[in-house]
């Protein structure tokens, strides 16, 4: 199991989170935290209304919202999130992150399910209030073996063009367990300080 982190200490990076349980024997493990010069009441929002086609990711928006710009404002009619609801991964895909659990304005828990095999990945963001006006925002996400044979399954009946992120999963999956952990843990935490930065940059504005 790998484990990385972006600005987290320690003790956060050992410290029980509740989607922990979800996925209880994952190959791959991350977790990310970064200090937010605002509110958990200004910084909720921002996470409700995340998802491809909503307020898109906050990360590269040519990756993982179709080209079209992440919201830099409140966006009210994607405000009310709770368990079950669908955040589109992509733009166009049936990937979908499903909201687990929600606890606003401290915690929302998204897992990616499949059919047969269960919850393929976990991915958890806990605001904990530092003082009035500082909050940390820690990332947790975990990977479940699963996701190696669903990534690997032949799409040769889907009749359209694969999109790059796909094609990148694709190729992944393919490549002995070291490189493919190695490459991904890499591309993936591009895009979450990606996210965090502009998470961070759009709360404290």
């Amino acid at each position: 199991m790998y484990i990385t982190n972006y600005k987290a200490s320690n003790e956060e990076q050992r410290q029980a989170m509740a989607s922990d349980s979800i996925v209880s024997n994952p190959i791959y493990t991350e977790t990310y935290a970064i200090t937010i010069g605002a509110s958990v009441e200004l910084i909720w929002p921002w996470l409700a209304q995340m998802g491809s086609g909503r307020a898109g990711w906050y990360a590269y928006d040519w990756i993982d919202n179709g080209s079209h710009p992440s919201a830099r404002s409140i966006l009210p009619e994607y405000q009310h999130i709770a368990p079950g609801d669908i955040l589109p991964a992509l733009p166009g895909m049936k990937d979908v992150f499903l909201v687990a659990a929600v606890d606003p304005p401290r915690c929302l828990i998204l897992i990616m399910p499949d059919a047969t095999l269960g919850t393929r990945v976990s991915w958890e963001f806990l605001l904990k209030p530092l003082d009035q006006g500082h909050t940390r925002l820690i990332v947790r996400g975990r990977i479940s073996p699963h996701w190696l044979a669903v990534a690997t399954q032949d799409n040769s009946t889907v009749r359209r063009r694969h999109i790059f992120i796909e094609r990148v999963y694709s190729l992944l999956a393919h490549l002995p367990r070291p490189f493919m952990l190695t490459a991904a843990s890499f591309g993936h935490a591009l895009m979450q300080v990606r996210q965090l930065r502009g998470i961070k940059s759009r709360a404290e504005a």
